[in-house]
């Protein structure tokens, strides 16, 4: 470890704030599974259980980790961090199927007056419909993804912990919509026929593609606050660069390609019944 890396790491103290919110919301969401899985219900198996533990751990990761006192630094680092955000916690979170979960956990009271109200409101109802359009989804995760890539809002992110933090909130949020209709979780229905998620994915790889290409095979520093900044790993500003948009083309490439390949799979294989799952899930929260 460089002493440059032990500064960095010494200098950091843990957000406590950003860990209480992430701790208490997977003790809602266990509480929650509990009383389900107590019904007898077995709409929330443990492999929905260990996908939200695992999207909760990456979320800890990016942005309550000791990973955070690398980002200013570290522009490889730095895209660790959104690449957490956009590619690794979203769709693990929403694999867990957290409505449910969370209806269960939180006070009955809550659930019942004021977010039974809010949740039954036309308004709201609209509102959701709109967000959760996978073209508007598509879009929002896309324009956030290259806007804040672009050399003059990255650098704002950099100069401003208000500005860093909006900027990892626009790629944790918008992603969990890009992911939305991919994963389709409990209570949400298909919007589009499921063979168009395979086109949806790849076109987001293509753009992400894009963005990375841009990075890896740029001539010049794009970010200019990184070669200023004090060096943690052995790596120059154009080289830590190129890996940063390595990492991304990779990891984009991967993490679009495989569930494009799988949705494809399954709605070419035979038919199987998908909803006694949700009818189960369903029954179970009107009985609580």
């Amino acid at each position: 470890m460089t002493p440059e890396l032990q500064t960095a790491l010494h200098s950091w103290s843990p957000p406590i704030g950003v860990n209480v919110a992430i701790v208490l919301s997977f003790f809602i969401y266990i509480r929650g599974w509990l009383r389900i899985r107590r019904t007898g219900a077995d709409a929330l198996p443990a492999s929905s259980l260990a996908a939200f533990a695992c999207g909760m751990f990456a979320l800890w990761l990016a942005i309550g980790s000791p990973l955070e006192a690398l980002d200013d630094s570290s522009l490889f680092a730095h895209m660790v961090q959104h690449l957490l955000l956009m590619l690794a916690a979203p769709p693990l979170i929403l694999l867990g199927a957290p409505a449910l979960p969370f209806l269960h956990g939180l006070p009955s009271w809550f659930v019942r007056v004021p977010l039974g109200t809010f949740l039954r409101s036309r308004a709201a109802q609209k509102f959701g419909e709109f967000i959760t359009e996978p073209l508007f989804c598509w879009l929002a995760a896309i324009v956030v993804m290259i806007g804040w890539h672009v050399p003059a809002a990255f650098e704002l992110a950099l100069r401003s912990d208000g500005w860093h933090e909006i900027e990892h909130a626009c790629f944790f949020l918008t992603s969990i919509l890009f992911w939305w209709p991919v994963v389709q979780p409990w209570p949400s229905v298909p919007r589009w026929p499921r063979w168009t998620m395979p086109l949806y994915l790849l076109l987001g790889m293509i753009a992400g593609s894009a963005v990375s290409a841009y990075m890896v095979f740029s001539e010049t520093v794009l970010y200019l606050s990184y070669q200023q900044a004090t060096r943690i790993f052995p790596l120059s500003p154009i080289d830590d660069q190129a890996a940063a948009g390595g990492l991304m083309w990779f990891a984009m490439t991967i993490a679009f390609l495989v569930p494009a390949v799988v949705i494809m799979i399954r709605y070419l294989s035979p038919a199987r019944p998908r909803a006694a799952a949700h009818r189960v899930a369903a029954t179970s929260l009107r009985a609580s």
